[in-house]
């Protein structure tokens, strides 16, 4: 029985992942599917260079919070007792659902994003103080380079050093799974890194947008 309810658990993490924030956003506010436009991603970062700021900013925290919610679903049942090793470890678990349900959402045909946002979501769920220094590099990168896509790598790669030489773990497979979320975060930006070794990868920017609100 508690098998069957580990998997409903896995099971309802992805559904929260699946929810395609920016193409609902997209949808009903604007009449247009974020995923035809732009660099095609359903994420925060073509939701803002699409439609704009005042949708994408919404929809990265609304991503941000499917993953803290799905890793926090753990707290919902009594299977384990908090900060020991299997309880971080099935957060784990939880957390990579929510980022393929992101990546592969069964509600918007599995054409999703590339789980910035729900990754940042599902870090400060489990470590909140090396996502608030992961950010901090995010933002400093961002600054300098103007690429979301670059930003959002370096970033990632931030995350298991810092659990080496700032905030160390005494689980192990919390620095494993975080080496794998950034070699991940390579994987999906296999494209942007493409068109940065070309130099044609977009630059970021508030102020543009394609299109305005349905009337």
């Amino acid at each position: 029985m508690e098998s069957f309810y580990k998997a409903l658990i896995l099971l309802l993490a992805y559904l929260i992942g699946s929810v395609p924030t920016s193409v609902w956003v997209g949808k009903f506010f604007y009449g247009v599917d974020v995923r035809e436009h732009g660099s095609g991603n359903a994420g925060a970062t073509n939701t803002i260079r699409v439609l704009g700021a005042k949708a994408g900013i919404p929809v990265f925290f609304i991503d941000m919070l499917k993953g803290f919610l799905a890793v926090r679903l753990l707290f919902l049942t009594d299977f384990y007792i908090p900060e020991t090793g299997s309880f971080i470890n099935f957060q784990l678990f939880l957390g990579l659902a929510a980022m393929i349900g992101h990546i592969f959402p069964v509600f918007a045909g599995f054409r999703g994003g590339k789980g910035v946002a729900t990754l940042s979501g599902v870090v400060f769920a489990i470590q909140p103080y090396a996502t608030l220094t992961i950010f901090f590099v995010f933002i400093v990168t961002l600054l300098i380079t103007r690429y979301v896509s670059l930003s959002s790598m370096v970033a990632a790669f931030t995350f298991p050093l810092l659990l080496i030489f700032v905030f160390p773990t005494k689980t192990p497979s919390l620095v494993i799974f975080a080496f794998i979320l950034a070699i991940l975060m390579l994987f999906t930006h296999q494209k942007n890194i493409e068109r940065l070794i070309k130099r044609e990868e977009s630059k970021f920017s508030l102020k543009k947008r394609v299109h305005k609100p349905k009337e």
